[in-house]
């Protein structure tokens, strides 16, 4: 039998540091709701590693599902809900309600536009104390956080303009406009950082 899982190899580096600090933030018990599920392989790590919380992956890209459904069915974890086609500048999302939300990864690889949907979705989701946690590479107070991250911008502007290494100050004062307090940046291997908000 084929195995239709895919494995990136960011994700496999660095879903371990993540959970150690989704295990600080994430509720006892709730429902999770990851926008942008990849090929799986953080939600599957993350469920069986939380198994009292409810997880319901998200992928605008069809194809990626066979790949979240393979993890899935590979760890066998019944507290995973089949992948939904999310994409956060269409509403309503075909979420009624969460806990919390996390997203690694996606705002830098997507227009400006989609970080501005991603929190204003989370703010009508999440209700009083709910989680928001982002992971990826941020620029600091107008400067990028090391050499690495100026030439990793420079290939994203180059595929395409409208991408690029974000400023967590910006997405921090977007945040606080959807009802969001910033929590905590934590930063991560590879000079990514995890950046934590609590809804008002």
């Amino acid at each position: 039998m084929t195995d239709r899982r895919v494995v990136a190899p960011a994700a496999e580096r660095n879903k371990e540091p993540i959970l150690e600090v989704l295990r600080r933030w994430l509720p006892a018990r709730g429902t999770v709701l990851e926008i942008a599920s990849g090929t799986g392989q953080h939600v599957a790590h993350f469920a069986k590693a939380l198994p009292s919380l409810s997880w319901q992956p998200t992928e605008m890209d069809l194809d990626r599902h066979e790949s979240i459904i393979a993890w899935i069915d590979a760890e066998q974890l019944s507290n995973v809900r089949p992948p939904l086609a999310l994409d956060v500048g269409h509403h309503p999302w075909p979420v009624e309600r969460a806990d919390a939300v996390i997203c690694f990864n996606m705002i830098h690889i997507a227009p400006w536009q989609a970080t501005l949907d991603l929190m204003a979705g989370s703010g009508r989701l999440l209700g009083k104390d709910g989680v928001l946690f982002l992971y990826g590479p941020y620029r600091r107070f107008g400067a990028d956080t090391a050499p690495s991250n100026t030439a990793f911008d420079a290939d994203l502007r180059a595929r395409d303009p409208a991408w690029g290494v974000r400023d967590m100050e910006a997405v921090i004062e977007v945040a606080a406009k959807n009802g969001f307090v910033f929590a905590e940046a934590v930063p991560m291997p590879a000079n990514n950082f995890s950046v934590v908000f609590k809804k008002t």
